[in-house]
């Protein structure tokens, strides 16, 4: 059972990509309503259960909460914005780089990482320069697309970051509430500031927005959540990566994306780097997760 809820959790996830890349609503207005409905679903919840810590928030609680959540709405405009201009494969790998980031952070805070994850990092880049490379020659479009996708993921990455300092003192149901809530009020301000319309959608488009906040929010994180009570940290990493070539399979047989064969090239080199990394610093560190998209 534990392993068929894995396999539904890499398949919400890796469809994500495809489904947002084959809507046409504005990325920020998809990133506002997958966040505003997990929000108003999570309410319920977090306003009973969740009152007695949601009264006791203090203004620490608060920053942090505010960091997290603008940079979970930065994480989303990126990324989305990234699927509508370069391939989804590539976008999903360059997202995945989150991990990279994390490590960077860490060499920034004064905590330096092993040689395995210094290899992992080297083999992980060398991917990420042959789809670059690709793209460059394929389009500048494409290269932009390839920009935004690596500042989702350091922007995940610091989401990350500031999350693992919320949850010290907050609940699950608490935390992702506010968070939620935080980057849905922040891309709704940065939707009305920058004029991009919110509704008057097509019925497809409304059913593929429903689509990705049911796979990847409730089918995709919310069974994570459930795993790791009885899965680790590391295993459920390393699991995480096959959302690379599924998503991009699923792009090949949906959006029908042909892909240069050195952007596969790439692609292995980033999941062989990826894997590298999160297997030495699950060795280092065994109680941290991953955030998915």
């Amino acid at each position: 059972m534990t392993v068929l809820l894995l396999a539904v959790a890499i398949l919400g996830v890796s469809a994500s990509g495809p489904l947002m890349a084959a809507t046409t609503a504005p990325a920020l207005a998809i990133a506002f309503w997958r966040n505003a409905t997990a929000t108003v679903l999570l309410a319920p919840a977090a306003l009973t259960r969740g009152r007695p810590e949601l009264v006791g928030l203090t203004r620490r609680h608060w920053t942090v909460v505010v960091f997290a959540g603008v940079m979970l709405a930065a994480h989303f405009a990126t990324w989305i914005s990234s699927l509508k201009l370069t391939s989804v494969a590539a976008a999903i790998a360059l997202i995945s780089m989150q991990v990279l980031w994390v490590v960077l952070i860490d060499i920034l805070r004064g905590v330096w990482p092993g040689p395995g994850v210094l290899v992992g990092c080297v083999l992980a880049i060398a991917g990420v320069f042959v789809i670059t490379g690709v793209d460059l020659s394929l389009s500048r479009e494409a290269l932009l697309g390839d920009g935004l996708a690596l500042a989702g993921g350091l922007f995940a990455a610091l989401y990350v970051v500031a999350g693992a300092r919320a949850r010290e003192t907050l609940g699950t149901t608490t935390y992702t509430f506010l968070v939620y809530g935080v980057c849905a009020a922040t891309l709704l301000v940065a939707c009305v500031l920058s004029g991009v319309q919110l509704g008057g959608f097509s019925a497809r488009d409304w059913a593929l927005i429903a689509a990705v906040t049911v796979c990847a929010q409730f089918l995709g994180h919310s069974i994570i959540n459930h795993l790791l009570a009885v899965m680790t940290p590391v295993v459920i990493s390393l699991a995480l990566l096959l959302e690379v070539p599924v998503g991009a399979m699923l792009a090949a047989v949906f959006l029908g994306e042909a892909l240069p064969w050195a952007t596969y090239g790439g692609l292995v080199l980033i999941l062989a780097g990826l894997a590298v990394v999160t297997l030495a610093r699950g060795r280092r560190q065994p109680t941290e997760t991953l955030v998915g998209d």
